[in-house]
């Protein structure tokens, strides 16, 4: 395997990069309730097996996942109820989750558990009804006072669903985050917290808002495309051209649901405590950009001098469609603030970017660019995983990267 190089421009290498960190990393693994605080801004999906391997080094990582996901069963949620999407939240939470038997995973179990896909809706009532109940295996398999708790939320989510609403291979943990958002006035914070401690998740994670709010995208041939589920291409695949710009879209876009966007004292706090800011692997714009749209995001990460970190995602993604690495960071960047440093001058929207020159064909044209155009450091890094899969990083190769910048 050929050497890998460092690009460094206008810093000097990272600590854990320029002196080796096997120490540090064993640290870590010993004891990693005293892991740093790396807090990462992403959807639910990209990250899930990456969060399990995190969570050997770290149980204070930080995770800020959108709640715009506007497709599968969150759809039918969101209009039932008018309120952000918990898929992301839910898979998060699992992913972080402490499986062992010193853990709760019987409460786990519930949450990754559907409902069948039959279409006869009396049988699927009277399964929902059981959970109500107490009377699912599952159910039983949880101690008091937890299960006591869970039914609760699963009653009023029972109670307040409309009459139609279909509940055909409908998420338990789903159904339960969404009574406990009503329950606790429409506030999703609150029952993040708490059944992040009953599944004892080795982190920190809640939605960068819990407004209702849909992502809109103009596209550079001048459509707009309206929903997050529209322009993925995990579902539907819309885009026919680049994406010019995104925002975020109320029901009749109007400025109270927008106001109502704005990141809780909470969450400020979580990003002011955060050591590395991370903008992982995952769908550009829906995953990455869409958590910096919230009003408050970037006040609060300009007040954070801890160093930015972009790692660009391998393989197809449909929503950087004619869109080179550099476009990337000049989005990225353009959506950051730049930071002031003690002596007022101003730093690089983004520190470091890593890169992977065997995983990635990008020319030392454009590395030079973003570079010397926007100020970052490239760390060109081994990220390749053992099965020469090429469309993902090696995990644990990722995770002790990002452990080297803190």
């Amino acid at each position: 395997m050929a050497k890998k190089r460092f690009i460094s421009v206008t810093h000097s290498l990272p600590r854990g990069l320029a002196k080796g960190h096997d120490l540090r990393l064993a640290r870590y693994l010993k004891t990693p309730e005293l892991g740093p605080k790396i807090l990462f801004f992403s959807g639910g999906t990209a990250l899930r097996n990456f969060s399990r391997v995190l969570a050997d080094y770290t149980h204070n990582s930080i995770h800020l996942v959108t709640p715009f996901d506007s497709g599968g069963s969150s759809a039918e949620l969101r209009k039932a109820f008018s309120m952000p999407s918990v898929g992301d939240l839910r898979a998060r939470l699992l992913s972080l989750a402490d499986d062992s038997v010193t853990g709760h995973p019987d409460i786990a179990a519930l949450f990754v558990h559907r409902l069948g896909k039959e279409k006869n809706k009396v049988a699927l009532e009277q399964s929902l009804k059981a959970l109500v109940d107490g009377r699912h295996p599952l159910l039983k398999a949880i101690a008091d006072p937890m299960r006591s708790l869970i039914q609760s939320y699963l009653a009023e989510f029972y109670h307040e669903k409309p009459e139609n609403f279909d509940l055909s291979g409908a998420s338990i943990g789903n159904l339960i985050l969404t009574g406990g958002y009503l329950f606790h006035n429409r506030s999703l914070d609150p029952i993040a917290f708490l059944f992040g401690q009953l599944i004892k998740t080795r982190g920190t994670v809640r939605t960068t808002t819990d407004a209702d709010l849909q992502l809109q995208v103009l596209l550079e041939n001048g459509r707009t495309i309206t929903g997050q589920n529209r322009f993925t291409g995990k579902e539907t695949a819309e885009i026919d051209s680049p994406i010019k710009s995104i925002k975020l879209w109320g029901e009749t876009d109007d400025v109270g649901a927008l106001d109502a966007s704005s990141v809780c004292k909470e969450t400020r706090k979580l990003i002011d405590s955060a050591e590395l800011l991370v903008f992982p692997p995952g769908s550009f714009y829906s995953s990455i950009i869409a958590n910096l749209l919230p009003k408050g995001v970037s006040r609060a990460l300009n007040k954070n001098p801890a160093p930015r970190v972009y790692v660009p995602s391998l393989g197809v993604d449909l929503e950087t469609i004619g869109m080179t690495l550099v476009d990337q960071v000049r989005v990225l960047a353009e959506h950051l603030p730049n930071k002031a440093s003690v002596s007022r001058s101003q730093r690089p929207s983004i520190d470091f970017m890593l890169f992977d020159s065997q995983l990635t064909s990008v020319s030392n044209e454009q590395l030079d660019e973003i570079a010397q155009k926007f100020g970052v450091q490239i760390i060109d890094v081994d990220l390749a995983n053992d099965d020469s899969d090429t469309h993902r990083y090696d995990d644990v190769k990722l995770a002790e990267a990002l452990l080297a910048l803190t």
